[in-house]
């Protein structure tokens, strides 16, 4: 398992990264700059690791993973792709943070008291409603009263992440045969 903790860890710090890095950038195509940006496409694989290692090893080393993500992954955006000089850097930065750590941590719990049910109802379920909560926190923070159309970019990151969240559930599905769920 310390393999596997090292892994999904490093991997969610480099989901966090990206997605950090990613969300400073509209898709410029089709009159989606004002509702979407590219970090909402690789946000919602980090759902997908921590319902894993939920999944395989438990609750408290997925809160590990999420706390260890963090550290890799605010970390990382802080020292390499803020720029202290912009207040809006600053508050990604931030805003990064508070609603990563709060929307895994809930996604953990809620994934931890459903895993009992079918297969798909925990992983779905957590994603959606950790989606939400990590959506709306990150972009009010990140961008409330500084001219970004944060309230049409939140929604449609929200709808890129729901429709992830479904997508998810295929590589779940096929990584499930592959760690074996604790009880």
């Amino acid at each position: 398992m310390n393999k596997t903790f090292i892994i999904l860890s490093f991997l969610m710090g480099v989901i966090v990264l990206s997605s950090n890095y990613l969300v400073q950038f509209p898709i410029n195509h089709y009159g989606l700059n004002e509702i979407l940006t590219y970090g909402a496409f690789t946000y919602p694989i980090a759902f997908l690791i921590t319902d894993l290692a939920n999944r395989s090893y438990g609750k408290l080393i997925a809160q590990k993973i999420v706390y260890l993500g963090f550290f890799i992954g605010v970390g990382s955006t802080i020292l390499f792709s803020t720029n202290f000089q912009d207040l809006i850097s600053i508050r990604i930065a931030f805003g990064s943070g508070i609603a990563f750590f709060v929307a895994q941590l809930l996604d953990v719990q809620i994934f931890d008291r459903l895993r009992k049910k079918k297969w798909f109802i925990a992983p779905l379920t957590s994603s959606i409603i950790a989606s939400v909560v990590d959506t709306f926190l990150f972009f009010s923070i990140s961008f409330y009263a500084t001219g970004v159309p944060w309230v049409t970019l939140s929604f449609g990151d929200l709808s890129v992440k729901l429709i992830v969240a479904l997508a998810m559930l295929i590589p779940f599905r096929v990584l499930l045969n592959t760690f074996k769920p604790v009880s």
